[in-house]
C-alpha cells in the first residue's frame, strides 16, 4: 500500500473537495481518498504509487493544479493494524 500526499491549488470549498475525490476514485484504483480545501491537500491510499503527472492531468481538466505529490509506503496504524 502507498500513501500519496498531493498539494492542490484551486480548492475553495467542500464541493471542490468532493469533485477532486470523485475524479481520483474514477481515474485511479484507490482504497481511500480525502481532500481538504483548508490545507490545499489531497491524501490518497492506493495499491500502487500515483505519479504527479498523472494526477496533474486529471486535476488540470477540472481547473485545479497539483503543485506537488509524494508517495511513500503506507502501513495501517492503530489497533486493527497490529500484527500485519
Amino acid at each position: 500500500m502507498y500513501k500519496t500526499v498531493a498539494t492542490v491549488d484551486g480548492m475553495m470549498c467542500d464541493m471542490c473537495e468532493a469533485h477532486i475525490n470523485d475524479m481520483v476514485r474514477k481515474k485511479f484504483n484507490v482504497k481511500k481518498v480525502t481532500s481538504s480545501h483548508k490545507k490545499n491537500e489531497t491524501i490518497i491510499i492506493s495499491e500502487k504509487p500515483i505519479a504527479k503527472d498523472e494526477l496533474e492531468a486529471g486535476l488540470s481538466e477540472m481547473g485545479y493544479h497539483c503543485t506537488d505529490a509524494k508517495s511513500e509506503e503506507y502501513k495501517k496504524k492503530g489497533l486493527f493494524g497490529l500484527g500485519r
